[in-house]
């Protein structure tokens, strides 16, 4: 039956993508609340999943069935947005306070390293236009995402990721002769 559905779902049938949604939506929220221990962003990941099922339906890794792709990336997502929290805290705690971070292992050239490092971003994100490092530090130093910062702005979602893009793009240019 999976394979039936699908098929439907690859071809453009949006019942059958909706039959798909009303089943899975809520169980899946569970799910995810039960990792990220968040209701709303449980809510967020599931319906990100669900945007981008239906938005690349047709190229699905799909091969049997349905229920266990969806579960699977859910975990996944719900995992990654931990990890993200995670090395985001750890950046604030660090980066934001001005602090280099220590550990048992580190030599003072590490240390050198690290601070050389961050004043190369921060001369990297100094030549960034107002409104791009705007976006830039909503996006990476609030967490926000792209639809809460167009939002915000009273810009387009594709404004905002073209803006992320360049910003991106100045940085790794400013750093790929450090490496």
């Amino acid at each position: 039956m999976d394979l039936f559905v699908l098929k439907k779902i690859k071809e453009g049938d949006i019942k059958a993508f909706e039959n798909i949604f009303k089943l899975y939506y809520t169980p899946l929220c569970l799910y995810a609340t039960s990792i990220t221990g968040k209701q709303e962003i449980a809510e967020e990941i599931v319906q990100d999943l669900f945007y981008v099922f239906w938005k690349e339906r047709e190229s699905l890794p799909i091969l049997r069935s349905i229920k266990n792709y969806l579960y699977g990336a859910i975990r996944n997502r719900s995992l990654q947005y931990l990890e993200h929290q995670e090395v985001r805290q750890r950046y604030q705690n660090t980066v934001l306070t001005g602090e280099v971070p220590k550990s048992e292992s580190d030599t003072p050239q590490d240390q050198l390293e690290y601070k050389e490092l961050q004043s190369l971003v921060n001369r990297a994100l100094g030549k960034l236009p107002e409104r791009r490092l705007q976006i830039f530090r909503m996006h990476r130093f609030e967490g926000m995402k792209y639809a809460e910062i167009a939002s915000s702005l009273s810009l387009s979602i594709k404004t905002v990721e073209a803006e992320m893009t360049k910003a991106l793009q100045v940085l790794r240019k400013e750093i790929e002769n450090y490496t």
